[in-house]
C-alpha cells in the first residue's frame, strides 16, 4: 500500500548520527552484492551513522577482532562493477549454536552495534532473525559473565535487522527478484547463444543444466529467453511419459526443417514420484547422440549486470533508511521488489512462507505448492504459462478466423523480435491466422504484408534489431492505402511494438476511425524504444540492453584508466529528450553526474560538479565519470562540457570524450529484454483474442470505443492496458516524453552514492507491507526493475 502523497518526508529530516551499522554478506555470493554493500556504507555515512564491513559473514562476527573493520567512503570505490563479495562470505556451523551466536553479540556491542544490515539466502535471513530474537538473553549473559557492563543491556538494548536477498536462483518469496538472478541468466543466455551456432551447423540437440535445487527460474526464463523447445523444473514434475512426449516435440520441430533443439533442466528438476531428473538421465532416455552442458559455478560469476546493480544500489539505501526508521516493537524486516517498486516486508513471513512451499514439494503435494509458488514466490508458474504457449506446436488448433497483423514501429530496439515471434506463436495457438507487416506503416501501405508461420519465427529471441525491418514513417499521410491493404487482407487487429511513433501512430489511426471502417478493430501498442520514453509504461523493450552496453563500456573506460591518475570522463547517452539512459545508466556504472533535459543546469552548476570531482580526486579517488544526455542541453554540449572540465580541472586532472552513439541499440538483447518482449507481448496477444470475440458482430469484427485502442505498459507494480487517447495528457509531445517520468526519482541515488549534499524524496518509503498469497492477474510486473 502505498502513502498518501500528502505525506511527504525529505531526507533532510533523518539523520544517522550516533548509530553504527554493520554489512555483512552470507552463504552463497552473488553478482551484485558488492554495489547493495557500498550502498549501504555510503548511504549510511552519508546520514551521519558509523559503518562497519563484516568479513567473512557470520564467521567473522563469531571470530570478531580484524573481521568488524570500519568502512570508509573510499573503501567502496571501485567494487560496484566487481562480481562475487569483496567482502567475503562463509558458512558458520558455530554461529547456529548459542555459543557462538553469544561471541557475535560480545563483538559487535564492543563495537557498539547495533543495527545489522544481511545480504544473503533464506538461511541467512533466519539466522539474523533467531539472533535478534535473543539479544537481550545473549546481552544479560554476558554481563553475568563479566563481559560487559550492566549499563550495556540499556545502551545496546535491541538489535535491529534488514535483511536484502542476495541469490542467484530467485528463490525467495515475497519478491521479484533477487540481488545476482538477473546477472545470472546473463551468464546462461551468453553460454546458450554459443551453442546454438554450434548446434545449428551440425543439426544437434543440446541438453544445458543449469542451477536452481529448490526453484526453477533460471531454467524457465532462460528456456524463454532462448526459445527452448523443453524446460524441465522442480516446481512443476512432469507426468509420467514425459519422456515420449519430449521426444514427439523434438521430432515435429526436427521434421519442420529446425536444425537444432534445446532442452534445460534445472539441477533440481524430479518426476511426479520425486525421482531426480538429470542432464544424464535426459541425454539416456532421448539419445546419447545429444550433447551435455552443465554451467555450475560460472553461473555465479562474472561482473553483475546494470539491473542488479541498480536493484542493490536502490536496496541498500531503502535498508539504511529502514534502519533509521526501526524501533524497539519493529520487526525484521528484508527490503524486496514488487513490480517497479521497493518494498519492505516482515523477514520471517518471507521465510515462513518460503518454507512452506518448500514443505509441499519435499512432501510430492504439487497441487498443493503450485498455488503458493504461483501467488508468493516469482511468477515461475505464470512463466510457465507463457512458455507453454508460445512453445507448444499447433497442428491442429481451432481456427478463430480472424486475421492479426504485427508490425514494428520506430527506431530498432533489441528485444523487437523476441515480442513479434511471441505475438506470432501465441496468435497461432489461439487459432488466429498472423500476418507480419514489412518495414512497418511504409511497408504497410505498400503492401509488403504476408501471412507469417510457426517456424518463420524460430530463432528470433536473441537477434537483435528488428528482422520485419522498421520505419518512423506515421500512417496518417498514407491512411487510404493502409485501410485499402487492411480491406484487402481482411485485417482484423494490430499488435504494433515499437517507440513514441508507434503511441503516435495508434493516436492517429483511432482519429482515422472516424472516415474509415477498417480501423474500427482492436489495436495495442506493446512499448519498445531504447529511449524508454513512451507514457504510460515504466519500462520499454529494448531499454535494458541499452543500460548494459552503457555500463560495460563505461566499466571498460574506466578500466583503461586504471594505470592514469586523476582522470575524467565525459560519456554522451542516446535517448533524445528523454535522460532515462543517462541517470539510471549512470547510477549502474557509479557515475558522479549526469547532465540531462528533465533536470535543467547552468554554468554554476557544471562549475560546482567541477569543484566536487576536483575535491575528490586529491583522496584517493583517481577516476570520474559524466554522463550527459544527447538533448539535454543545445547550448551545453558534450564538447563543451568535455573542454570546460578539460580548462578547470587543469593541474588536478585531464579529460577525455566519448560518444556512445548507435552500439546502444545494437547487439543481442539482454535476457531482460527477450522474457520481457515475451511475456508482455504473450498478454498483447491475449487482449487482442478477448477484444476480437467481444466485438464480433453479425459477422464482422467491430471496435470503436476508446479501450479497444490500447497500450500496453507497467504501471508501478502492474501491467495495465490503457487507451492511449488517455494518456494524451500525460505526454509532452514537444519533446516526446511522459510529463511524470519515475525514474527522477533514482537521481538523488547517484548523486548521494557519488557524494553529493541533496535531498531524497522517501514518502514511497516506511510502508512495512504484508506478503500478499493472491496477486491480482495484472499485477504481473515481475520482469521490472
Amino acid at each position: 500500500m502505498a502513502k498518501p502523497e500528502s505525506k511527504k518526508i525529505f531526507f533532510e529530516n533523518l539523520s544517522g548520527a550516533g548509530k553504527a551499522i554493520a554489512v555483512l554478506t552470507s552463504g552463497g555470493d552473488a553478482q551484485g552484492m558488492n554495489a547493495a554493500v557500498r550502498a549501504v556504507v555510503r548511504m549510511g555515512l552519508y546520514v551521519g551513522a558509523k559503518v562497519y564491513f563484516i568479513h567473512e559473514g557470520y564467521q567473522g562476527m563469531v571470530d570478531g577482532g580484524e573481521n568488524i573493520e570500519e568502512a570508509s567512503w573510499e573503501s567502496v570505490s571501485s567494487m560496484l562493477q566487481v562480481g562475487g563479495t569483496v567482502i567475503g562470505s562463509a558458512r558458520c556451523k558455530e554461529f547456529r549454536s548459542h555459543e557462538g551466536r553469544l561471541k557475535a553479540a560480545l563483538n559487535l556491542v564492543q563495537q557498539g552495534i547495533t543495527n545489522l544490515c544481511v545480504i544473503g539466502g533464506d538461511g541467512s535471513l533466519t539466522g539474523a532473525n533467531l539472533f535478534r530474537e535473543e539479544w537481550s538473553g545473549l546481552l544479560a549473559e554476558l554481563v553475568e559473565q563479566g563481559s560487559i557492563e550492566a549499563d550495556a543491556v540499556s545502551k545496546y538494548s535491541a538489535l535491529h535487522i534488514v535483511g536484502m536477498v542476495g541469490s542467484i536462483d530467485n528463490d525467495f518469496c515475497g519478491t521479484d527478484m533477487t540481488i545476482g538472478t538477473d546477472s545470472a541468466l546473463h551468464r546462461i543466455i551468453e553460454v546458450v547463444d554459443a551453442i546454438m551456432t554450434t548446434a545449428q551447423s551440425h543439426q544437434r540437440t543440446f541438453v544445458l543444466e543449469v542451477m536452481g535445487r529448490h526453484c526453477g527460474y533460471l531454467a524457465l526464463v532462460s528456456a524463454l529467453a532462448c526459445g527452448a523447445d523443453w524446460v524441465l523444473i522442480p516446481e512443476m514434475p512432469p507426468e509420467d511419459g514425459w519422456e515420449d512426449k519430449m521426444c514427439q516435440k523434438l521430432s515435429a520441430t526436427r521434421s519442420r526443417g529446425t536444425r537444432l533443439n534445446i532442452i534445460i533442466v534445472a539441477e533440481g528438476a524430479i518426476d511426479r514420484h520425486g525421482k531426480p531428473i538429470t542432464s544424464g538421465i535426459v541425454k539416456d532416455d532421448v539419445s546419447t547422440e545429444l550433447c551435455v552442458t552443465i554451467l555450475g559455478h560460472v553461473q555465479r560469476g562474472g561482473t553483475p549486470s546494470a539491473f542488479d546493480r541498480i536493484l542493490a544500489s536502490r536496496m541498500g539505501v531503502e535498508a539504511v533508511l529502514a534502519l533509521l526508521e526501526t524501533t524497539a516493537n519493529t520487526p525484521a524486516c528484508v527490503v524486496s521488489l514488487c513490480g517497479n517498486q521497493s518494498v519492505r516486508l516482515p523477514l520471517m513471513e518471507c521465510v515462513q512462507m518460503t518454507q512452506e512451499v518448500q514443505r509441499a514439494m519435499d512432501g510430492k503435494r504439487f497441487e498443493e505448492a503450485e498455488p503458493l509458488i504461483r501467488s508468493t514466490l516469482p511468477p515461475t508458474t505464470r512463466n510457465t504459462h507463457t512458455f507453454d504457449a508460445r512453445s507448444r506446436v499447433c497442428f491442429s488448433a481451432p481456427q478463430s478466423n480472424f486475421n492479426v497483423a504485427v508490425l514494428n514501429v520506430g527506431a530498432p530496439a533489441a528485444g523487437m523480435n523476441a515480442a513479434v515471434r511471441s505475438a506470432v506463436r501465441v496468435g497461432i495457438s489461439e487459432g488466429h491466422k498472423m500476418f507480419a507487416v514489412s518495414d512497418g506503416f511504409e511497408g504497410f501501405y505498400k503492401g509488403q504484408i504476408r501471412e507469417i508461420k510457426w517456424a518463420d519465427v524460430g530463432g528470433w529471441t536473441g537477434q537483435g534489431g528488428s528482422l520485419l525491418g522498421t520505419k518512423r514513417t506515421l500512417p496518417a499521410k498514407h491512411v487510404d492505402k493502409i485501410a485499402e491493404q487492411m480491406r484487402e487482407h481482411n485485417i482484423n487487429a494490430l499488435l504494433i511494438v515499437g517507440g513514441f511513433e508507434a503511441f503516435l501512430s495508434l493516436l492517429e489511426l483511432l482519429t482515422a476511425r472516424g472516415k474509415y471502417d477498417e480501423f474500427c478493430v482492436p489495436m495495442v501498442m506493446v512499448p519498445a524504444t531504447v529511449s524508454n520514453n513512451v507514457p504510460g509504461s515504466d519500462l520499454s523493450i529494448g531499454a535494458d540492453t541499452a543500460l548494459n552496453a552503457i555500463t560495460a563500456t563505461c566499466d571498460r573506460i574506466k578500466q583503461s584508466a586504471s594505470g592514469t591518475k586523476r582522470r575524467v570522463f565525459i560519456i554522451e547517452t542516446m535517448g533524445g529528450y528523454c535522460g532515462y539512459l543517462a541517470s539510471v545508466g549512470g547510477l549502474a556504472a557509479g557515475a558522479d553526474a549526469a547532465y540531462i533535459f528533465e533536470e535543467p543546469f547552468d554554468i554554476k552548476d557544471l562549475q560546482a560538479n567541477v569543484e566536487h570531482l576536483t575535491e575528490k580526486m586529491k583522496t584517493s579517488i583517481q577516476r570520474g565519470l559524466v554522463l550527459r544526455n544527447e538533448n539535454c542541453n543545445e547550448n551545453y554540449t558534450t564538447d563543451f562540457i568535455y573542454q570546460l572540465y578539460s580548462e578547470e580541472g587543469r593541474g588536478v586532472f585531464d579529460s577525455r570524450k566519448n560518444v556512445l552513439g548507435h552500439m546502444q541499440q545494437g547487439g543481442a538483447p539482454s535476457p531482460f529484454d527477450r522474457n520481457f518482449g515475451t511475456k508482455i507481448s504473450a498478454k498483447a496477444m491475449q487482449w487482442v483474442t478477448k477484444k476480437l470475440v467481444e466485438t464480433f458482430r453479425h459477422g464482422r469484427v467491430f471496435a470503436n470505443t476508446e479501450d479497444s485502442c490500447c497500450l500496453l505498459g507497467m504501471r508501478r507494480r502492474a501491467l495495465v492496458f490503457q487507451p492511449v487517447v488517455q494518456l494524451k495528457g500525460e505526454t509532452d509531445f514537444v519533446h516526446r516524453i511522459p510529463k511524470e517520468q519515475w525514474w527522477l526519482k533514482l537521481r538523488p541515488l547517484m548523486k548521494i552514492l557519488a557524494k553529493y549534499k541533496t535531498s531524497y524524496d522517501v514518502s514511497d518509503s516506511g510502508q512495512l507491507e504484508h506478503v500478499v498469497r493472491n496477486r491480482p492477474k495484472e499485477s504481473d510486473a515481475s520482469v521490472a526493475m
